[in-house]
């Protein structure tokens, strides 16, 4: 693929090329990663997270428990077992 080039605007805005908006997949409302890796800045897509994923990074590979399949219901369990008097 031939190298493609955005201008910057005065406001600090580009446009993404054509060609790679269908590569990444991106369109309107589509966020985009910016990455900078000594001299170069890596752009990707950004990433979608499952709970699953947010748990195992703020936690760790700590083994789950059930996880509750509603999180009305997760909350709940917290709260109750936060606030337990015992």
């Amino acid at each position: 693929m031939p190298i493609v080039q955005s201008k910057v605007t005065a406001q600090g805005q580009i446009s993404v090329p054509a060609e790679i908006r269908k590569k990444l997949g991106v369109g309107p409302g589509s966020v985009l990663e910016w990455d900078q890796q000594g001299d170069q800045v890596i752009v990707r897509r950004a990433g979608q997270f499952t709970s699953t994923d947010i748990h195992d990074a703020l936690f760790g590979d700590a083994e789950r428990k059930s996880a509750p399949t509603d999180a009305k219901d997760g909350i709940r369990k917290y709260i109750r077992k936060r606030h337990a008097r015992g």
